[in-house]
């Protein structure tokens, strides 16, 4: 995958891309359906900070949100599909960061029955590559909630460094959520 970087960040454009095995497409509407069944699955949102969805009106909701970002030029969620189109997850940067640093932050789900099978191997560098390539980003980050070891061990294989636990960092679920950080520096 080749991809050039921008003189200015717009993410407005087609930003469609393929790996070997996955194609990745920005969020649109029409993935409501896909995305509901996705994020209903409490396996899928345990270390997530939402709680599994109730309705499509709610997919809705996270895909309204995710063209926003995109929108503003603070972030882009790409949908995951396989080579036969059928939906696997999400991934890409919750926020991008241009004023006061060049980082972004790093993110994906991946539905259950697909884990184990090297969607995130695939994909996550070819995220970086866009982000480090494509974007011009001098860091990417991703915040993993305490206990998601694959996670943790994805990131770990892709050249990300553990940096440490932002301790009741975040609030969801009726509670407070020790994230632990990590970052990858383009050098």
């Amino acid at each position: 995958m080749s991809i050039r970087p921008r003189a200015m960040l717009d993410l407005t454009g087609a930003l469609d891309f393929r790996t070997d095995r996955f194609q990745l497409r920005p969020l649109s509407v029409e993935d409501s359906p896909v995305l509901f069944r996705h994020l209903s699955d409490p396996a899928v949102t345990e270390f997530m900070d939402i709680d599994p969805l109730q309705g499509e009106d709610e997919a809705l909701a996270i895909i309204g949100w995710a063209m926003g970002i995109r929108e503003r030029n603070a972030g882009l969620r790409w949908g995951i599909r396989d080579r036969d189109g059928e939906f696997l997850g999400t991934a890409g940067f919750n926020t991008i960061e241009l004023e006061r640093g060049r980082r972004g932050e790093v993110a994906y789900d991946i539905r259950k029955a697909s884990w184990g099978q090297g969607v995130m191997g695939e994909v996550l560098p070819a995220l970086a590559v866009f982000g480090f390539q494509g974007l011009g980003l001098r860091r990417l980050e991703a915040m993993v909630t305490v206990g998601n070891e694959p996670s943790c061990r994805l990131l770990e294989r892709h050249g990300f460094e553990r940096e440490g636990v932002l301790r009741d960092h975040g609030f969801w679920k009726g509670g407070f959520w020790d994230q632990v950080v990590y970052g990858r520096l383009a050098t």
